[in-house]
């Protein structure tokens, strides 16, 4: 267990392994503490067509509590909670790989196990018709559509 995971469980948290459609996997620590959204703040990043980060604003750093080192060229699936069921990943990537646009809710884990909540829209980026990665902008979610994923989310598993 590393320090991480051990200030995790020390604090009343959970420790999970997720496993990920590329096939990795990672020991993440999860402490039930939301991290509320700031107002007026936008969340951005960029990745490659595979999900690799090359982009973070000082937004993405601040409400991850990564650094820009520890995030650009890393999965973007780092931040993913446990909480979150597959479909919904796997919706969005059909979306995106598809060439389209995909809105959704995303609970989000920080570096530290405590979560946090985004609206997301996630664009495909091309240049000269070729798809050269990703951009997502993530804004304050609305209470009540969290309310509501927190109700859907565990059916989808």
């Amino acid at each position: 267990m590393n320090s991480q995971n051990l200030e995790a469980a020390q604090s009343g948290g959970r420790t999970f392994t997720l496993h990920f459609f590329d096939g990795s996997s990672r020991d993440v620590p999860v402490v039930d503490v939301e991290e509320p959204y700031p107002d007026g703040r936008l969340i951005v990043s960029r990745t490659d067509p595979d999900g690799i980060i090359t982009h973070v604003n000082q937004s993405f750093v601040d409400m991850s509590g990564y650094s820009e080192a520890e995030l650009l060229g890393t999965p973007h699936h780092i931040l993913r909670h446990p909480d979150m069921p597959p479909a919904a990943f796997k919706g969005l990537w059909d979306a995106i790989k598809a060439g389209n646009r995909w809105q959704g809710y995303v609970k989000n884990l920080r570096k530290d196990g405590r979560f946090y909540w985004v609206y997301a829209t996630v664009i495909p980026n091309l240049r000269r018709g070729k798809l050269i990665g990703y951009t997502s902008v993530r804004r304050k979610p609305s209470r009540l559509r969290i309310e509501e994923c927190e109700a859907l989310y565990p059916t989808l598993f």
